[in-house]
């Protein structure tokens, strides 16, 4: 009598926190990521669209000029995301993000002039742009040096305008950003030598130190207990 092949059905990967949210400065490798762990623990996802803004591309040829129609586009598009959000969370269905709604506000310190600034805090304020915060948020850290060689590579026209000051700028505004934030937990990963994409045993080593931390601020460094 012939015997029906035998069928291993995998345990199913529930997700270690309801709302995670990856973030990081262009070219990180934010959306790859919370791309890949959406698929593992089955979680839906929320990601910006930096396309559907029509003053990006002007902002990256002249920030200083389309600096604040850009960060006003920005939050109308926060609006939307937002009560998406809300909705999933209350719903309590799991939820990948590639963004907080708090890094607006990066932008806007990093690219407005102070008046610019007050005007766009005080429509954002009464448009209501926040929303619910992350279980858990993963901050991918990497030099300016690194990210523009990613940028270089991936080649989108848009973001090959991108200048090394700006970056340089951009990075340096997301370390003192997170060194300050506390609105959610935060594993800082050091992504310049950690490829999930490319790897799945580096996807397994962040993908287990997601799982495991506890605290509130953790480092998490390839090859390095931290």
């Amino acid at each position: 009598m012939s015997v029906p092949p035998l069928t291993v059905t995998a345990p199913q990967m529930r997700p270690p926190h309801r709302y995670i949210a990856i973030e990081g400065p262009i070219g990180v490798g934010k959306t790859t990521l919370a791309t890949l762990l959406a698929e593992r623990w089955s979680m839906r996802t929320l990601f910006e669209r930096p396309q559907d803004n029509p003053f990006l591309e002007r902002f990256y040829r002249d920030t200083s000029r389309h600096a604040l129609a850009t960060q006003l586009s920005f939050a109308l598009q926060r609006v939307t995301q937002t009560r998406e959000a809300a909705d999933l969370f209350a719903a309590d269905t799991p939820l990948m993000a590639d963004f907080i709604t708090q890094k607006s506000e990066v932008f806007a310190r990093l690219t407005l002039a102070d008046d610019e600034f007050a005007l766009y805090r005080d429509i954002a304020s009464r448009i209501g742009t926040s929303g619910p915060a992350p279980d858990l948020v993963v901050y991918l850290q990497a030099s300016p040096e690194v990210l523009f060689s990613r940028i270089q590579k991936r080649a989108l026209p848009m973001e090959l305008q991108i200048s090394d000051s700006y970056l340089r700028a951009l990075t340096d505004a997301y370390n003192d950003f997170f060194y300050h934030y506390d609105g959610a937990p935060v594993l800082t990963v050091n992504a310049e030598n950690l490829n999930p994409l490319a790897s799945e045993d580096d996807l397994a080593l962040l993908v287990e130190r997601i799982e495991s931390m506890r605290g509130r601020k953790e480092f998490f460094v390839k090859g390095v207990s931290v």
